[in-house]
């Protein structure tokens, strides 16, 4: 039995990553607004789409995947200028209603077109397996892996190096005081939410690389990424990745050694364990937040 512990830890951490992008996705948006997005699993799915329709029209794969992330980020920004914005000091469960009625439309949108059929979004790389000691390594492994710590390392070069990652730092620590300097709050909070359903989109992308598409796959998707997000801490970027690793790990583990029903109902029970032992996760901060 714990010989394949390695093998169930290499994809764990393979899944993981994958959790992770979609929990930073949603954490983007969260940072810059206060307000969780809870239509986002419906991005992601939108962006599987949307990189299918390009590549159905006959462009690679690459150009085919940037356009959709753009349409996606531009989604985003029109989103919450659109629709968010102006109910921004309104009660809280009305903005929960708006993302939650945005996300189904655009569940709905999908339905029309695809209905209840399945489809297939085409890998650009041919699949194999590499062995490392006793670990298997597909190349869905090593592709999913290698893109998301490509881009978890160029979001922390932004973030943490550039002159435009110091903004985006002010304006997470201080809205009030960002705008007294004279930065256009309303105008960040339109392109981080552009960027936060650019990299939900990303992650689904590379989830319609592993399974087949149908119009649900937002689902999927968003309960994950909520449970990331909790476990690591709300509003804490760091916080997602690592929440989403160790709910991979915790999904392939309790799977196999427990019983193949843990791998649909771990990110529930994280959500529900986290929230009775730690409310603010494992990097987040207590604060009064609006939801």
């Amino acid at each position: 039995m714990l010989a394949v512990l390695p093998q169930l830890i290499v994809s764990g951490i393979a899944t993981g990553m994958l959790y992770a992008l979609i929990a930073l996705s949603v954490t983007v948006g969260y940072r810059a607004t206060t307000v969780v997005n809870f239509g986002h699993g419906d991005l992601v799915m939108a962006g599987a789409y949307a990189t299918f329709v390009f590549v159905g029209s006959g462009l690679p794969f690459a150009p085919a995947l940037i356009l959709a992330l753009a349409s996606l980020f531009l989604f985003g920004v029109l989103t919450q200028r659109v629709f968010m914005q102006p109910i921004i000091n309104g009660p809280h469960l009305s903005l929960a209603m708006m993302a939650l009625a945005i996300g189904y439309a655009v569940r709905g949108g999908a339905r029309l077109e695809w209905g209840s059929e399945v489809v297939i979004l085409g890998r650009p790389y041919d699949q194999g397996a590499f062995m490392v000691g006793s670990v298997v390594l597909t190349m869905d492994d090593l592709v999913i892996s290698g893109f998301v710590v490509a881009l978890l390392l160029t979001l922390a070069i932004v973030f943490h190096i550039t002159p435009i990652g110091r903004l985006i730092q002010a304006v997470f620590q201080s809205q009030r005081g960002a705008a007294l300097v004279g930065l256009n709050v309303h105008a960040f909070h339109g392109m981080m939410w552009g960027a936060g359903a650019a990299l939900g989109a990303a992650g689904g992308v590379l989830l319609g690389l592993l399974v087949p598409l149908s119009p649900d796959l937002g689902v999927y998707t968003l309960i994950r990424g909520f449970a990331a997000m909790t476990l690591g801490g709300f509003g804490s970027p760091f916080g997602a990745v690592v929440g989403g690793i160790v709910l991979g790990m915790m999904e392939k583990l309790l799977g196999f050694y427990v019983s193949t029903v843990f791998i649909d109902i771990t990110a529930y029970l994280v959500t529900i364990l986290v929230l009775l032992i730690r409310p603010s996760g494992l990097f987040g901060q207590r604060a009064t937040v609006r939801i």
